[in-house]
């Protein structure tokens, strides 16, 4: 049995849990709560975890095997224990700040133990050794991604591709003795990805030292995560990961645009992928006092914590919208700052429909503090951004378009070995192999350069001519989609009119028989002598 058969036999669970009043979303944390326990089982039984076992009383064996409802009583107590380290009596359970941590406010929603025994039932007949080949932590990973692809809120606003983080993870190669933080940590993705690269480059952590092996374990990573429940599943899986972190654990619980971002250290290595939206107060508002410039833009805060927090020579990768490369007034101060500052080497324009806001449209940012040439600079750091353009003329990602790494390899290639971006670079990877494409009648971007380049998706830009020709905007795009509609040869105005009537009657007459089949005859005559009066007024 393969992960992947594991991970939908798990999701299959579901099916059963509705009839409790579980939906997607709730059901994800519902099996956490239960699969990690399993799991650590499991990680104890071979011998892979030594560290933060489950008190006596709170293991899978006092779970497995009992039934009705002293088992769901048992599981409530157990949840609780693990919660506040205490049973019933008051008495001390364990004192682990940990497990406290992943277990903090846990409460089972089940009210039919026989849903229960159903789940406990399903996870003893997983064939664990095959699962225990791959990683507990990697079946942990797929069942985040399921949920992230199979609901449409919740868990996908903070998962991104794993393509993507692997890419970005790659490109920035972060190394051992390195401090590693994201600010916006979700379920801890970039961070298990940057974990798993060192751990794949070090022979699995057997070449360090004692020493080493310890701040990769306890120190090396660190992530905020404003949400409690997504940091429970951030917890859950870099402990399976075998990722300690301090006290609190790796992720820590607050807002990384307020104290808990303040409090931060100076990383070597930051990825991020932050949230879309604004401040519009409460937990997540942007409390910072330390921030040049003020904002109500999110990812603008974000930016500016990113590349303030960046220890001399560290490097950044983050994943932002469009609406960052073209604001203006603080967005423009924002740019220009982080240009100033910092090495900002490389910009990769992403295509649309990758993540769970289908219609934004997002770039991966990537810069070093400093410049290429000395790392503790602090002005005119940036000399050229290299852009790759992987949006346009691609396909419409989704379930049956998959976006992945073939989609990524080649923007991988032409980024280079260093991780600072200062390899070698050479204008190129073509988009297109015929020139005789139809190509934008005036664009400052491909004004006076080799006609090929107008069809290459990676290009170079100075500084000097972001600052001349964009006014400091980093939204530079050069290629013509071939999709998009020439404006010089539409149709005549009244044929657009009559063509978009014709849809609108349509659309009306459908909405017309719907109201007829819900019984609301009145409305939809009142609406259908105000559509004649409109249609007429449009004919006249």
């Amino acid at each position: 049995m393969t992960n992947n058969d594991i991970v939908q036999k798990l999701w299959n669970l579901c099916d059963v849990l509705r009839d409790d009043g579980i939906n997607y979303s709730d059901y994800v944390t519902e099996l956490v709560l239960l699969l990690f326990i399993k799991m650590v089982h499991e990680n104890t039984a071979a011998g892979t975890l030594k560290k933060h076992p489950l008190p006596e009383g709170c293991r899978w064996t006092d779970l497995n095997g009992k039934s009705g409802i002293n088992l769901l009583n048992d599981y409530k107590r157990i949840l609780l224990s693990l919660s506040t380290g205490k049973d019933g009596d008051s008495n001390l359970v364990h004192d682990d700040p940990l497990i406290s941590a992943i277990y903090a406010d846990a409460q089972t929603r089940l009210r039919e133990p026989r849903h229960l025994e159903q789940m406990i039932k399903t996870l003893d007949q997983i064939d664990w050794f095959s699962a225990q080949k791959d990683g507990l932590g990697d079946l942990y990973e797929g069942l985040l991604e399921k949920n992230a692809n199979e609901t449409k809120s919740g868990a996908g606003q903070y998962f991104t591709p794993r393509a993507l983080i692997n890419t970005m993870v790659r490109c920035l190669k972060p190394q051992p003795g390195e401090r590693i933080q994201d600010p916006s940590a979700g379920t801890a993705g970039f961070l298990i990805a940057a974990h798993e690269y060192i751990k794949s480059q070090t022979d699995d952590l057997y070449t360090l030292t004692a020493e080493q092996k310890n701040f990769q374990t306890t120190q090396a990573y660190v992530g905020i995560e404003l949400v409690p429940g997504t940091r429970r599943l951030a917890l859950m899986n870099c402990l399976l990961h075998g990722m300690e972190g301090d006290d609190e654990g790796v992720i820590h619980l607050g807002n990384a645009l307020g104290d808990a971002g303040k409090a931060l250290e100076a990383a070597d290595v930051i990825l991020a992928n932050p949230p879309f939206g604004t401040s519009k107060g409460g937990d997540a508002s942007i409390t910072r006092d330390d921030l040049t410039y003020k904002t109500t833009n999110k990812q603008l805060a974000f930016l500016q914590h990113i590349y303030r927090n960046l220890k001399p020579g560290g490097r950044a990768a983050v994943v932002l919208p469009d609406n960052v490369l073209f604001e203006a007034g603080v967005g423009t101060d924002v740019r220009r700052d982080l240009m100033h500052k910092c090495n900002l080497h490389t910009i990769l324009r992403l295509p649309t429909g990758i993540f769970y806001a289908q219609g934004v449209k997002t770039n991966v940012l990537f810069f070093t503090k400093g410049s290429a040439a000395d790392k503790f600079q602090e002005e005119q750091c940036t000399e050229n951004v290299w852009v790759y353009d992987l949006r346009t003329n691609m396909p419409s990602f989704g379930k049956r378009t998959p976006f992945g790494d073939p989609h990524l390899k080649p923007f991988e290639t032409v980024y280079g070995d260093s991780p600072n971006g200062d390899s070698e670079r050479k204008e190129g990877e073509y988009s297109f192999h015929s020139e005789d494409i139809e190509l934008p009648e005036h664009s400052d971007e491909n004004e006076g350069i080799d006609p090929r380049l107008a069809h290459s998706r990676w290009r170079s830009f100075s500084r000097q001519w972001i600052a001349e020709h964009k006014g400091d905007s980093l939204d530079i795009s050069w290629l013509k989609d071939s999709d998009s509609v020439d404006a010089a040869n539409l149709p005549e105005p009244s044929v657009l009119a009559s063509e978009a009537m014709g849809e609108l009657v349509q659309a009306l007459g459908e909405l017309d028989a719907l109201m007829r089949e819900l019984g609301g005859e009145e409305e939809a005559d009142g609406a259908k002598v105000l559509l004649s009066e409109v249609l007429a007024g449009g004919k006249s």
